[in-house]
């Protein structure tokens, strides 16, 4: 329509009197007065005349000017409003026919069917009543009159216009009988004519539809759906039943009372004429009328043009529909819609699938039904199935039986539900090496079964393994030619789909579904949004195949025990397919069975066996002593660790075990480290944090500090170390070893510490089950009487053999009692006793303070004998002696001191007298 107003003509002006020609008229009478003068003719008086006939004749000629002046405007102002009232007329003809194509009644919609859109049918949708005044968007300006004003006030409104109002709000006619049914034809039929019986149902008061037979509308294709789906209005008079429905249309007459919620109605007087009554106020319409006759000819009609649809069933069992024998690709009848059967094939409509809808809509039951029906057709040797559920592992349990079933996941085992769909790389590539060695580019040329892998609830695998939607994109972009098919199960797909691997699955089904964009994105419309929820609906959806231009309506079939019997026993003795990946890798696994893969080597040990699914492959880990520095161990307590280190003992005999007494370990540490000792080919070091811990801290400082000396240093040395945690300064020793294996760790946090990938935490991982590197592996076991371990030898006791022996401890006189029974040949003193001289050997004890108060004493002792002093006073050794270097480690309360020969470096000695009792 036009956006410019109207300009209204302006009424003329008033045409201005002409002024008179006095000076004009005087200058004659003046000439004519001065010649009679002159000459006293009266003929110069005559002359004097003229001036007041020009007066005379300027007024006539005004007149006569202005009465044609008026006459003109006027002429030109009745031809300007012509124009005017032509130009509202023209504007609002446009604007009426504007008004009936947007909004038709049933007339229009008989005369020129209009164009049905997707958009869906709710309580807003506006349903025209009648005919009658609406407000005009014709704008005008000028005309400040009284006729500008009228003209103003008719350019407002547009008279004949189709008067709506929103169908959710009810509708009640009310009037005599005839009439109020007429109108109540006229509603419904325009509503059938403007949307499709898939968008709208009718019904009646009555469940066997013989109330609407009375209304003259059972010829109505939409009165065949029910309660089946789409906006449902119900037709009914006062008094009746009220349907169940989402808007209704009463029928009442002029006595009853309008029904509670009702915010529509029209009073119909007679044909073509009523009144509308509605919140915002009254107003008269012209209201539209149908016979019994032309409502029968629509509903014929609308069957002719192919609306007349078929009920959905309220259920459909799988073994009722027949399934097709297809040669290229996997067709299976899922299902039964408005018009029959409905098939959908997952290699010609696919390569891909997305399977949509709410919890308690039915998606399991399709996706079995779904799997069922191509198994009912195709054995092994033409489709397998890898199904993962991670809804709870029991959707996909019915299916365990089949031939075809190759493999079940399901989040019920974490790492095996990663195992196997890590695994699905690995066939990708197993099959184009197949192709390749084939020269074909498709697996229809060669005789290779296809893989269909149904995942049942996508969302919840990637919540927990956000990792493997890489593989998902990667079937979905490389798996048509290679005969891999994903056929996708998720309550929405928006957020939780990527779109590369949407763009690679046209074949979409959506159940119902609770956000109008996922319905958009997965069918185009916001259909699968708008079914019931009831219990009705239970398997109703919507299935959009690339060749469709619209969603068909399906009730998916559900498949019984027997159908899963019969298809079981039609392949029972088909060959098993075998499974597309290697079994998962056993909770013991024996030394003997590796080695006897792999072969004997003298320089390589065998550790275990990696699982690589990513390869199919499950390569035996192996560690070449010489030639690589070490590995490391980590784990909890009864995680495997030194079963570990017994496998590598078993293999190298050897192999020597760091001890485990703190004592050992440092002495044997310390001459490693000084270079004072080689390392063996082969150190086995258990428990190292646990050996570590049991020394003071300046000893473990120490003790750490050493042993990285040793790992840089030492070459042709192979170690393997264990620990329970990898944090503290021990962490620095074993970051040096290469290699390392994470078993089971006390809990997440040491499992990250330790290096290891949140995704790779097990808490109840088996003994020997560990990772290294991103490989799954287990270590393999041996019994412990296979593996022989060299005791330490024990530390030999202390005895004299210097003339004289100093003794520093606290409690002299205790000391001196079991110092004299344990050397009887030597003379035992307390320092300020002079010696008898009864043996050759003398040894003289005090505490610290007493052999600082007999300093001369102390300094004969340390010029000419050997000073021991108790482990248990460290102070004692810096204070007398002035060792500013860390002692060797002595356990205390043992019976160990520190032995001091002139200026030798301390040494560890064990006196049993000293230990306790």
């Amino acid at each position: 329509m036009d956006s410019l107003p109207i300009v209204l003509p302006t009424a003329p002006a008033a045409s201005r009197r002409a002024p008179l020609p006095f000076m004009a008229a005087l200058v004659p009478i003046a000439a004519g007065v001065v010649m009679w003068a002159v000459t006293g003719s009266l003929l110069a008086l005559c002359f004097a005349a003229l001036g007041p006939l020009m007066i005379a004749a300027s007024l006539v000629d005004s007149a006569r000017t202005r009465r044609r002046e008026r006459r003109q405007g006027a002429q030109q102002n009745e031809a300007e409003w012509g124009e005017a009232e032509a130009e509202l007329l023209r504007r609002h003809s446009d604007e009426r026919e504007t008004l009936w194509q947007r909004r038709p009644d049933a007339a229009n919609c008989i005369a020129q069917p209009p164009l049905r859109g997707a958009q869906p049918f709710d309580v807003t949708m506006p349903v025209v009543v009648g005919a009658g005044v609406a407000t005009s968007e014709v704008r005008c300006s000028g005309g400040d009159d009284a006729r500008g004003r009228e003209f103003r006030e008719r350019c407002g409104v547009v008279e004949d216009a189709p008067i709506a109002v929103p169908i959710g709000g009810g509708i009640c006619l009310r009037g005599p009988r005839p009439l109020t049914q007429a109108a109540a034809r006229a509603l419904i039929v325009q509503l059938c004519l403007r949307f499709s019986a898939a968008q709208l149902s009718l019904v009646g008061s009555d469940p066997g539809g013989t109330a609407l037979a009375a209304y003259g509308l059972e010829s109505l294709p939409h009165t065949r759906r029910g309660h089946r789906g789409g906006f449902r209005v119900g037709v009914g008079s006062i008094g009746e039943r009220r349907p169940q429905a989402d808007a209704m249309i009463w029928l009442a007459s002029v006595e009853e009372d309008v029904p509670e919620g009702i915010t529509t109605v029209i009073d119909i007087i007679e044909p073509r004429r009523g009144t509308l009554r509605t919140p915002s106020g009254s107003a008269p319409i012209a209201v539209e009328c149908l016979s019994f006759a032309q409502a029968g000819t629509v509903g014929a009609e609308l069957a002719h043009r192919g609306d007349e649809v078929e009920v959905l069933p309220d259920a459909v069992s799988l073994s009722e529909l027949a399934q097709p024998q297809d040669a290229d690709g996997l067709a299976a009848t899922i299902g039964r819609g408005e018009r029959g059967s409905i098939t959908v094939d997952i290699v010609g409509d696919g390569p891909h699938a997305i399977v949509t809808g709410m919890t308690g809509t039915g998606k399991s039951e399709l996706l079995v039904s779904w799997v069922t029906a191509i198994a009912s057709v195709n054995g092994p040797d033409r489709v397998t199935f890898v199904l993962a559920d991670f809804k709870g592992g029991t959707a996909f349990e019915p299916l365990r039986a089949l031939r075809q079933v190759v493999a079940v996941i399901t989040d019920l085992d974490e790492e095996g539900a990663r195992r196997g769909v890590s695994s699905l790389t690995a066939e990708l590539r197993r099959r184009e090496a197949v192709l390749a060695a084939a020269g074909v580019r498709d697996v229809r040329d060669v005789s290779m079964p296809r893989l269909v892998i149904v995942v049942d609830e996508f969302a919840a695998l990637l919540s927990e393994h956000p990792d493997l939607g890489a593989v998902f994109t990667d079937i979905a972009a490389r798996g048509r030619a290679l005969g891999m098919h994903l056929i996708i199960g998720t309550q929405r797909a928006s957020g939780i789909i990527r779109d590369a691997l949407a763009a690679n699955c046209p074949l979409r089904i959506s159940l119902r579904v609770g956000d109008v964009a996922d319905s958009r994105l997965m069918i185009g419309t916001d259909a699968a949004a708008m079914l019931a929820g009831d219990a009705s609906a239970h398997g109703h959806g919507l299935v959009r195949r690339p060749a469709d231009d619209e969603p068909i309506a399906v009730r998916v079939a559900l498949t019984g025990a027997a159908d899963l019997r019969d298809v079981g026993m039609r392949w029972a003795d088909a060959d098993a397919p075998p499974s597309p990946w290697l079994p998962a890798l056993p909770a013991v696994l024996r030394l003997a069975e590796v080695i006897d893969d792999v072969g004997p080597s003298p320089d390589t040990v065998v550790l275990g066996r990696a699982d690589d699914p990513g390869r199919q492959s499950q390569p035996a880990m192996l560690l070449r002593c010489g030639d690589e520095r070490g590995l490391a161990l980590l784990g909890a307590p009864g995680s495997g660790r030194t079963s570990a280190l017994r496998t590598v003992a078993a293999q190298r005999r050897d192999a020597f075990w760091l001890p485990s007494e703190p004592e050992d370990a440092w002495d044997l540490l310390a001459a490693w480290a000084d270079g004072r000792e080689r390392p063996p080919a082969v150190v086995l070091g258990d428990d190292l944090d646990a050996l570590t811990a049991a020394l003071p801290p300046e000893y473990g400082q120490q003790f750490v500090h050493r042993w990285e000396q040793v790992l840089r240093a030492a070459r042709g040395t192979t170690f393997l170390l264990s620990a329970t945690r990898a944090s503290g300064a021990l962490g620095r020793v074993l970051d040096l070893l290469p290699r390392r294996v994470l078993l089971r760790m006390p809990n997440r946090v040491e499992h990250l510490a330790a290096g290891g990938e949140p995704s790779g935490f097990v808490r109840d991982r088996a003994p020997g089950r560990g990772r290294m590197g991103d490989h799954e592996v287990q270590v393999a076991w041996v019994d412990e009487s296979e593996v022989h371990r060299t005791a330490a030898p024990a530390m030999a006791a202390w005895a004299p053999t210097s003339a004289i022996t100093g003794v520093v401890s606290p409690g002299a006189e205790e000391v001196i009692a079991r110092m004299r029974d344990a050397h009887p040949a030597c003379e035992v003193v307390a320092v300020g006793t002079e010696p008898k001289g009864v043996g050759p050997r003398c040894i003289v004890v005090a505490d610290a303070e007493t052999w600082q108060r007999n300093w001369p004493v102390w300094q004969r002792v340390r010029s000419v004998g050997e000073v021991l002093i108790r482990c248990e006073h460290p102070a004692d050794l810096r204070q007398l002696v002035g060792a500013r270097d860390l002692p060797p480690y002595a356990r205390p309360h043992a019976g160990r001191a520190w032995s001091v020969i002139g200026a030798r470096s301390p040494r560890r000695v064990h006196l049993a007298e000293l230990s306790p009792a």
